[in-house]
């Protein structure tokens, strides 16, 4: 007869010691294997994203440079630096905020306070009403200026960055300018201090622009620490800061 108890059943059930460390060394080795196989693609999984990140910022600070190099004033870049070797760079323009054409003869339009509605060049003038309406009126702001005729550094009486004096193309706003009661054409009214124009422009076109804005790139030999860097908001000069100082400065991408 059996007994009820049977510790030669209870043996043949379990493990020993042995077994049991045989098998978290084996488990351990089948960990590792798998751990090796699946290491390469979890980490080529972060240098893919890392380099999207990258991709992406770096793509999105070139399309608002592009855009923004497009609509400065014509021949306002200028650029410094090695841009290269790992030496910083600098690119500067001035930014327009509006353009169009001015009246070259009297006529047609509301005077202006000085009796004349063409803008005069040669002369003193002070205001001058535009042929057709002027797009994005509303976006000129206090502290703008008037620029005609910019052919940039290196032509007197044509380099918007030249300081304003007689004989500048450029000269500060003296108010806002305004929609002409005139239905048909539609014009605008623009006014400034009495100023010298010398230089008239072929086509009769103005810009308005607000200031100067520089692309500031700083390489590095370390990888990762490059900066580039957007300024805006200083005052406009004849030798190129670089860097600007004054106004405000904004982090565009690193790395």
């Amino acid at each position: 007869m059996r007994p009820i108890f049977d510790i030669s059943s209870l043996r043949a059930g379990g493990f020993t010691l042995v077994e049991m460390i045989t098998s978290l060394a084996i488990l351990g080795i089948l960990s590792a294997i798998v751990a090796s196989f699946l290491q390469i693609p979890i980490q080529g999984y972060f240098d893919v994203s890392r380099r999207a990140q990258l991709t992406d910022a770096a793509d999105l600070s070139l399309r608002r440079m592009s855009r923004e190099l497009q609509g400065a004033l014509p021949n306002s870049v200028r650029v410094t630096g090695a841009c290269g070797g790992g030496a910083p760079c600098y690119l500067e323009f001035l930014e327009v905020r509006t353009a169009g054409r001015y009246r070259a003869e009297s006529g047609g339009g509301a005077a202006c306070p000085t009796g004349n509605d063409a803008l005069v060049f040669g002369s003193a003038d002070s205001c001058f009403t535009t042929l057709g309406s002027t797009p994005d009126l509303g976006l000129v702001l206090p502290g703008d200026f008037l620029v005609v005729y910019n052919l940039g550094p290196g032509f007197a009486g044509a380099n918007a960055y030249a300081p304003v004096g007689p004989g500048s193309n450029r000269v500060g706003l003296a108010a806002l300018p305004t929609a002409s009661v005139i239905v048909a054409p539609p014009e605008d009214r623009f006014t400034f201090p009495l100023h010298t124009f010398p230089l008239a422009s072929p086509g009769n076109r103005f810009h308005i622009v607000s200031g100067p804005v520089t692309y500031e790139c700083l390489p590095s030999p370390v990888a990762g620490v490059g900066t580039l860097v957007r300024y805006s908001g200083y005052a406009i000069s004849a030798a190129q800061p670089a860097p600007p100082a004054g106004g405000a400065n904004t982090l565009l991408a690193t790395g």
